[in-house]
């Protein structure tokens, strides 16, 4: 299996008799940024989700190490579960609860550090994030950015292997966005997470991802895998192209009016 931490083999996504995608087949290294792109429609919310065991795949397979996650029993997938952390793209956090509390919850649930060490960790976590301090905040007294970041100080709290993002800078302003962008970079190379993460934000995909697939919408497959920089210059697939140069070519566009 090589380095890799995730092999998908022929997956096919469908609901009902409506196929999503078909044919899927990938590989995620260890310590890879992999972005899964496309076009709106393509399926790339469903994949995060058979990923995480959300959804069941129509035929193909999904491993994890060397575990079939495919056909692995309930107790082995949420073991299996407890080495993920997961951001979601409202950031899910409990609007009920304080940051730390937040924060707390995977720890109280899955792990058997008593209260002072959990609120030792809880500030670690709120800390790395840059949110020292902001333990007692509610999440609707801080902004949408400072949310992202509670949530992420959540998701690394049991120190993942495998972080998971949907669409981790969507409703951000460019400066929080690339901010967002450089913390998940620190993070993954402080703790050698690998990190999966599903995005549309092309500076995201150029400045952080060293791998990536694309989902096509029209053919239902997966046509094109690699460096999302190596694609922007050499596929030969002219959805992906626009799909990478969209930006560039607005800004062209633009400037000749």
């Amino acid at each position: 299996m090589g380095n890799a931490v995730i092999q998908v083999r022929d997956l096919v996504m469908a609901y009902g008799e409506r196929v999503i995608q078909r044919e899927i087949s990938f590989d995620v290294n260890a310590g890879d940024i992999f972005v899964i792109m496309g076009g709106s429609g393509c399926g790339k919310s469903s994949l995060l989700k058979h990923l995480l065991g959300l959804l069941e795949p129509a035929e193909g397979s999904i491993t994890y190490g060397d575990t079939n996650f495919t056909t692995a029993d309930p107790v082995t997938r949420q073991l299996l579960r407890r080495r993920w952390g997961i951001t979601y793209q409202s950031g899910g956090l409990i609007s009920a609860m304080t940051l730390a509390e937040n924060v707390a919850l995977p720890l109280e649930q899955y792990s058997d550090y008593s209260a002072s060490e959990i609120s030792e960790i809880v500030a670690l976590k709120l800390a790395l994030v840059g949110l020292d301090g902001f333990q007692s905040y509610m999440p609707s007294e801080i902004s949408g950015g400072m949310r992202k970041r509670a949530a992420l100080a959540r998701a690394i709290a049991l120190d993942p292997d495998i972080l998971f993002f949907d669409e981790p800078s969507a409703g951000l302003d460019p400066i929080s966005s690339r901010r967002l962008d450089d913390l998940i970079l620190q993070l993954k190379e402080s703790t050698g997470a690998t990190v999966i993460m599903v995005t549309h934000e092309l500076p995201s995909i150029f400045t952080i991802a060293n791998n990536a697939i694309y989902l096509d919408a029209d053919s239902k497959r997966m046509i094109e895998t690699g460096d999302p920089n190596w694609m922007r210059e050499h596929s030969e697939h002219a959805v992906v192209q626009q799909f990478l140069r969209r930006e560039a070519d607005t800004n062209a566009a633009d400037h000749a009016s």
